[in-house]
């Protein structure tokens, strides 16, 4: 995998993370296939992730400055910009799989937790 490829799959992880707005991001990778991230989506949500990706279609997951934590998917391109330094961009979809302010509903009385609804 390329740096290019690593820094593709970041920087759409960044976007995707940035809650399908606009946004950019750097990212360094930290070993063969993944790297990490910081992005900044077009309100200003601040996401870290890490990313890995196959050709043009990355995927990832990520946190932002509240505590949500969010995985997507996304496709982009890069180009070389000299120096080894590569700029891109990326499109892609995203979804918040935890929040800390958004608490899990309570079993109702007299089920058992483990198997909801069941006896």
């Amino acid at each position: 995998m390329t740096h290019a490829t690593r820094l593709l799959s970041a920087l759409a992880c960044a976007i995707v993370l940035g809650g399908c707005a606009a946004g950019v991001g750097i990212s360094v990778p930290v070993f063969p296939g993944v790297s990490l991230g910081v992005g900044v989506g077009s309100g200003g949500n601040v996401n870290v992730g890490v990313g890995t990706g196959v050709g043009p279609v990355g995927v990832g997951v990520g946190v932002n400055q509240r505590g949500q934590v969010s995985a997507g998917a996304g496709v982009g391109v890069s180009t070389g910009v000299g120096g080894g330094a590569r700029v891109g961009a990326g499109v892609g979809t995203g979804t918040v799989i935890y929040d800390p302010k958004d608490p899990r509903p309570t079993p109702p009385p007299g089920t058992n937790a483990d198997n909801v609804g069941g006896p």
